[in-house]
């Protein structure tokens, strides 16, 4: 059944109760988001950092009674020129020196009793300052972005797959459950091998929320208000982003900003209880689109009874709501009708949906991945760090206003391959012409490659839930995001090699941005039309041409193809038929039309018996 024009009008629509189950689905982003930019500031660097001074590394002799601070930091610490304090060496002086000044020989060695934090950004103490991973440990940082994003790769693989499986409610309901208790869980963290893997687990979980909220969501809407749908939830995110420095300011300690960060998850409990204002309706309803696209006929006739009910769709000629619809489906399945499940799997028998799907991924890996390059010429401009942070809050503001103003216009292909474009003319321009712009020109192309950037893969993300069919959304949307994890966690990996691989990581980029283009030409154009439900409906998606050419426009004559000749005119026809019917009808004929010899033969045989 085609659920756009039969189904959907009559469950009522983009009715009270798809509005508010869609409102609902809008605070998990919220929750998630707010999880996940907190590793931002669990793992910031202190600004100034340096070595505890070791009394034993001094002279037995000396007396620390006649020097400040400051110059008793200056002699037992080393100087680094441009740097300030040395991070990670102190002075060790012979144990027979009489003295303690700059002309006394000594050796550098490494800290011995810890380190002092002088400025943390946000947060007074982090994942950083309270195990010291700082200098010989550094590598422990990258490491746990590195496991956070596998986290999120597994957890949108296996929760996608199994809200392809289970449902879209069954899975968000899971995740929510277990992403609230391994966010708790961190806050015990004892040590950092343990924060590492519970960090990981609530990664995997946080991916579960976010993927079946968002495909609930706009399986929920009708085609018109999809992308508006979908930008309200990546609002959502950026309203969280926005909140969570005056949380960290507020809270202090990494313990108490992650459960203040998990309170939100705690909160989505609530959608395992109905809503008594709307007679024990669900908050967080299964989607009836894939009920339908699965064959589950006893739950998608609930499941449409309750939205009628809801929505107020009840027909006059109607005994109860949702008569017609369920006679109608009673017409088109049989009675022993079994559901059918599908995984990614499937796609191994696919070529347009497996085709769409890599170039996705492909898109959204570029998108995520090249960001690390424009961030890091802004750490370059300012090496505050509230600078790089709300400079991204900005620019992917403009880039979800940018893609609500253009994407139902110019369609999502076109606007697709325009944030390409940019992105790749950006970063270019900032390979090529780097040391011989000035310190504005490279900001303002920075922030113009940032800003296309997030556009390109919150974009790749939305165009992927159009154009893939529902019975496969789930697990083929959590590969592309996957794609998308993993361009995130390439620039953890760049910074375990402490940014030896920077260049090169660029220039694939860079040439990947490029080489989309060509790619993004073979997607189809999915503005405004049904989302697919089953993989024929996938596979029949074709690709327009990027620039249709207007029906009415004026043609040179000689080069005007002749068309070509129906065999069959309707206006032809209608006049044959008239003109022989008068014709018949006159009494005078021109001409004498023959009996046929065996009808006289037939009419002399009375006469002779007569006779």
């Amino acid at each position: 059944m085609d659920y756009e024009t039969k189904v959907f009008p009559h469950s009522g629509g983009y009715g009270r109760y798809n509005r508010l189950a869609v409102a609902f689905s809008w605070f998990p982003s919220f929750a998630v988001m707010f999880n996940l930019l907190s590793d931002v500031f669990f793992t910031a660097i202190p600004d100034a950092y340096h070595c505890k001074p070791d009394p034993r590394l001094l002279p037995a002799a000396f007396l620390l009674t006649n020097l400040s601070k400051s110059a008793y930091l200056n002699l037992t610490v080393p100087w680094v020129n441009g740097s300030g304090l040395s991070h990670c060496e102190l002075y060790k002086y012979p144990p027979n020196s009489s003295e303690l000044s700059q002309s006394v020989p000594r050796e550098k060695v490494s800290c011995t009793q810890g380190w002092e934090y002088v400025r943390v950004s946000g947060l007074q103490s982090n994942f950083v300052t309270e195990w010291n991973l700082v200098c010989s440990d550094y590598w422990k940082i990258p490491l746990q972005h590195v496991c956070f994003m596998t986290g999120w790769i597994l957890g949108y693989i296996f929760i996608g797959s199994l809200c392809d499986w289970l449902g879209r409610r069954r899975g968000f309901l899971l995740s929510v459950s277990l992403s609230g208790v391994f966010g708790m869980a961190v806050c015990l963290s004892n040590s950092a091998v343990v924060f590492l893997l519970l960090r990981l687990s609530q990664g995997v979980m946080l991916a579960g929320v976010f993927l079946s909220s968002y495909i609930a969501r706009l399986e929920l809407c009708d085609p018109p208000r999809r992308l508006m749908v979908a930008m309200v939830g990546g609002f959502f995110g950026i309203f969280a982003e926005l909140l969570l420095p005056g949380a960290a300011v507020l809270c202090r300690d990494w313990p108490v900003l992650q459960a203040v960060t998990t309170l939100p998850l705690l909160l989505l409990f609530c959608y395992w209880c109905p809503i008594v204002l709307f007679s024990c309706a669900s908050l967080f309803p299964e989607s009836p689109r894939w009920l339908l696209a699965t064959a589950q006929i006893p739950e998608v006739k609930k499941s449409l009874q309750e939205f009628s009910i809801r929505n107020g769709a009840c027909l006059p000629d109607e005994l109860f709501p949702g008569e017609i619809l369920l006679a109608e489906i009673d017409s088109v399945f049989d009675e022993d009708c079994q559901p059918r499940y599908y995984t990614i799997l499937e796609l191994r028998q696919t070529r347009v949906i497996w085709k769409n799907c890599l170039i996705l991924s492909f898109t959204l890996l570029i998108g995520t991945g090249i960001q690390y390059c424009f961030t890091k010429n802004l750490h370059m401009s300012s090496t505050n760090f509230y600078f790089s942070y709300f400079v991204r809050i900005a620019t992917g503001t403009l880039a979800c206003i940018f893609i609500c103003c253009t994407a139902n216009h110019f369609g999502r292909r076109g606007m697709l391959l325009l944030s390409a474009i940019i992105t790749g003319l950006s970063s270019l321009l900032l390979l090529a012409l780097t040391q011989y712009l000035r310190g504005g020109l490279v900001l303002v192309l920075s922030i113009v490659g940032l800003l296309f950037s997030q556009a390109l893969a919150m974009l790749s993300i939305f165009f992927a839930s159009e154009v893939l069919p529902t019975v496969v959304r789930g697990g083929c949307l959590g590969l592309v995001l996957a794609a998308g994890c993993i361009g995130m966690a390439a620039s953890s990996l760049m910074e375990l090699q402490n940014n030896g691989g920077y260049f090169l990581h660029h220039v694939i980029f860079a040439s990947f941005a490029v080489l989309s283009v060509l790619c993004i030409m073979l997607l189809p154009e999915s503005k405004r039309k049904p989302l697919p439900d089953s993989l024929k409906d996938g596979e029949s998606q074709r690709r327009p041409p990027l620039f249709p050419s207007p029906v009415d426009r004026v043609s040179l004559p000689l080069l005007c193809p002749r068309p070509r000749l129906s065999e069959y005119n309707p206006d032809n026809y209608s006049r044959l038929v008239s003109a022989t019917r008068k014709m018949l009808n006159k009494d005078s004929l021109p001409y004498r039309i023959a009996a046929p010899a065996h009808r006289l033969l037939a009419e002399s045989e009375p006469l002779r018996e007569a006779s």
